[in-house]
Parts: structure tokens; C-alpha cells; sequence
């Protein structure tokens, strides 16, 4: 009988089963690659997935962050995701004003496994219910085909108190996201989140920062790092050109 070759589906299964079952201490590193050299540096140090940061595919392509067309956005993915043989997760913002079928359909032509979407536009956080309603429709859409990782931007938007952001992440646990994504918090207040959220709870890494077994330990389930790494290859570059100046 012959194989039959890997689906979406499956590359979403495998996704999905990486962020259940880890170790304190051992939390899924997604690096975030911006273009398709990049994707495969990553992939051939051994890491088993990838994550897109839209503010790094953006800065590659010439954009300021959250400027991209989506159509480039999807391009971009779609190279990236053919360079390579893990499964690749996009951050896809705010979801473009895309309707959800058509969003899901977008994601899964360009090869994605799964993706990021925010809570908040414009530095403004979006009412909780009507976006949980939103991720629910993505999700409907979706089935077990996409990672659906719901960004709450509480505090990237001064709302410092973590109930907030716990209440928001219920919501959109309840709507069906795989993942609650509360970036910027403060690492002292993971536990708290960790407590508070159902499922997988992605947090956000810097390099002079909380290292990632620490982030791991106080509670996070996945670890990415939004344009930090195209940010720090920038400077190897600028220190580079100056050498050769």
C-alpha cells in the first residue's frame, strides 16, 4: 500500500501535540523566522516548529509593523513555509478584515499549521466578547486544521492587572483557541497566569530577559519572541557593514 502523504491536517495534529505534555522547565521554543533563509537556519538547528512574527516579516519586506498588505503577509508565509519541512505557524495580526472563511482559506494556501490573532487594533483593545464571538466563527471555519494562538494585549495596552488579561484569555479559550498568548507580561506574574488560563499559555521571550527555563518554569507552555531575532540579525549586520567600512 503506498503512504499517503502528510495533510494539513496532520502537520496541525503534530503542531498541537507539541505544546501538550512538556516538562516545568521545558517549554516549546518557536523561533520566529522572517524570510526564508532565515526559516531554514532555524529548522536545520533542530527546532521542530517555527512561529512568523508579523513585525519581523513586515520590517524584511520594508513595512512598518502592522502596515503590511495581506497579501504580501500570505506571500511571505507561503515562502517560508516551503523552505522548510516543520510546521510553521503565522502571525497574521488582527486577521486583515478578512471574513473568517476566507482568513482560514488564506492560512491554509499559504501552508500554515496554525496563527496568531490579536485582541486589540491600533494600540486598542477590541470588546473581548465580540472577538471571542470572531475566533469562534475562525475556529468553526477552521476545525482541527489551524493552531489557533489568541493574543490578549492587555498589557501592551497599560492594563496591568492579570485578571484582565485571565478574563479575556477564558473567553477566547471558551471560543475554541488552542492557545492564550498574553504578551508583555511581566515574568514575575506567569504563575498568576498559568493558575488562571485553560490550555497552553504562550509567553514572550527577550533576550535580556528571563531565560527560557525560567519562563518555563514559572509557567509558560511555548516561548516566542516576535521580531527580537530579525532585530538582533539587523545589528550583526550593522556591526558587519561597519567592519567593512
Amino acid at each position: 500500500m503506498t503512504a499517503r502523504a502528510a495533510t494539513p491536517d496532520t502537520a496541525a495534529d503534530v503542531f498541537r501535540a507539541l505544546h501538550h505534555g512538556r516538562a516545568p522547565g521545558d517549554p516549546l521554543v518557536l523561533p520566529g523566522p522572517w524570510d526564508a533563509a532565515g526559516a531554514r537556519v532555524f529548522a536545520d538547528a533542530g527546532f521542530p516548529a517555527l512561529a512568523t512574527p508579523s513585525a519581523g516579516v513586515a520590517a524584511s519586506l520594508g513595512y512598518e509593523d502592522g502596515a503590511t498588505p495581506a497579501d504580501e503577509m500570505f506571500a511571505a508565509v507561503a515562502r517560508i513555509v516551503r523552505a522548510v519541512d516543520v510546521p510553521v505557524s503565522a502571525d497574521v495580526e488582527d486577521g486583515y478584515g478578512l471574513a473568517p472563511e476566507e482568513l482560514v482559506d488564506r492560512l491554509l494556501e499559504a501552508g500554515a499549521v496554525g496563527c496568531n490573532l490579536e485582541d486589540s487594533n491600533g494600540g486598542v483593545l477590541k470588546d473581548p466578547a465580540r472577538h471571542a464571538d470572531w475566533l469562534a466563527e475562525v475556529k468553526a471555519a477552521a476545525g482541527e486544521r489551524l493552531f489557533l494562538n489568541a493574543r490578549v494585549d492587555t498589557f501592551l495596552c497599560g492594563e496591568a492587572d492579570p485578571e484582565r488579561a485571565i478574563e479575556r484569555a477564558a473567553l477566547y479559550v471558551a471560543a475554541g483557541a488552542d492557545c492564550a498568548y498574553p504578551i508583555g507580561a511581566p515574568a514575575e506574574v506567569l504563575p498568576l497566569l498559568r493558575a488562571g488560563i485553560q490550555g497552553p499559555v504562550n509567553a514572550f521571550g527577550r533576550p535580556d530577559a528571563a531565560s527560557v527555563a525560567e519562563l518555563g518554569e514559572l509557567g509558560a507552555t511555548r516561548i516566542t519572541f516576535g521580531p527580537g531575532l530579525q532585530r538582533r540579525a539587523t545589528e550583526a549586520l550593522r556591526k558587519i557593514v561597519t567592519e567593512l567600512r
